[in-house]
């Protein structure tokens, strides 16, 4: 028999143009079908009700400023802590207005999940580019959260982005940066530290005793011994005998190309990869709906869609909520997960 959950997760709304209130409202409405644990939305409520009224949904929404009070609820109607968007939205239509909002409602879901409120946070896609409008100063969600993170505790977080499928999990060690810029930002201590992250994190919440990491070279065919760039035998296989010596177990530097079919596949627990796409594109090709982002390193929980906000769709009934309920349900997972290690 499940045991009921006391607290919510706490669900930012992100950008309410997108595809976020769609999905949302859709999981909703499949609690009980997929036995989804409670949440609690942080955003606008007139957002949800007319996209509700356009995709014709019929959602109960009700407003309430208590996490507890809203994994009551829950069952009965969609909870929501209100955060107004700022302005009247439109589905696929962006607005910087709407900015301050987005980034208030991630503010507050960390807030609620830092004070024992919420279990953990799952945050619905944002667009860095509406933010960056109205002067938001992080490349994305995982270096804000660890920013939030860090004003919390006093301590500093190296955030580690992981998209975590059914068939593959993968990091990218260097994440919202120009490619030409990866080779620089490559350091021994940055692959150490991403690797012994990871490995804890695999240890202790997704209950991994031994992860098995799996570390790719930057160039082709891991750099060919040397004759297609100096990377991979200069950084990258000095970090990797590194760890191994902290008993870690990695290994690579390994061809990209030849380390996401089935067989290689079973032979690890993560992919260590060296930038964003080397990463995301094998995870998003293995698992598109059914993968989820989840941000290691953190005090708390953290998850989220591995997709964006989809503008084109939003509103027309055409987005799917696969991959926000495995969002939902493996932050419930890691959440008790940590909750029985106190």
């Amino acid at each position: 028999m499940a045991i009921p959950f006391s607290r919510p997760l706490a669900l930012s709304q992100g950008d309410p143009a997108g595809i976020g209130p769609d999905i949302t409202l859709m999981a909703w409405l499949r609690r009980r079908e997929l036995g989804l644990p409670p949440f609690l939305l942080i955003g606008d409520p007139d957002v949800l009700a007319l996209r509700a009224r356009e995709l014709n949904l019929a959602v109960s929404i009700r407003e309430t400023d208590s996490a507890s009070e809203a994994a009551g609820m829950f069952a009965d109607a969609l909870p929501v802590m209100t955060i107004p968007a700022g302005i009247e939205v439109v589905a696929g239509e962006p607005h910087a207005a709407t900015a301050k909002g987005t980034i208030t409602a991630i503010e507050k879901a960390v807030s609620l999940v830092i004070n024992g409120e919420a279990l953990a946070v799952v945050t619905n896609p944002i667009a860095k580019a509406v933010l960056y409008e109205a002067g938001f100063r992080f490349p994305g969600h995982t270096e804000f959260l660890a920013d939030l993170a860090a004003r919390a505790t006093g301590r500093p977080v190296t955030p580690v982005m992981m998209l975590s499928g059914p068939k593959l999990r993968a990091i990218p060690v260097t994440i919202h940066i120009p490619v030409r810029d990866v080779p620089q930002a490559l350091t021994g201590e940055l692959i150490m530290e991403t690797c012994r992250i990871a490995h804890e994190d695999l240890r202790h919440r997704f209950g991994i005793e031994a992860p098995r990491l799996a570390v790719a070279g930057l160039n082709p065919h891991a750099g060919e011994g040397g004759a297609i760039g100096k990377e991979d035998e200069d950084v990258i296989r000095p970090a990797i005998e590194r760890l191994r010596d902290e008993g870690v177990d990695a290994i690579g530097p390994l061809p990209a190309d030849t380390m996401f079919h089935d067989e290689a596949r079973a032979r690890y627990d993560v992919a260590v990869c060296m930038y964003h796409d080397q990463a995301l594109i094998p995870a998003k090709a293995l698992g598109f709906d059914d993968s989820v982002n989840v941000t290691l390193g953190l005090p708390f929980v953290r998850t989220s869609p591995d997709h964006g906000t989809a503008f084109g769709i939003a509103g027309k009934g055409l987005a799917r909520e696969q991959s926000l309920v495995a969002a939902l349900k493996l932050a419930a997972q890691l959440g008790r997960s940590a909750e029985s290690r106190r």
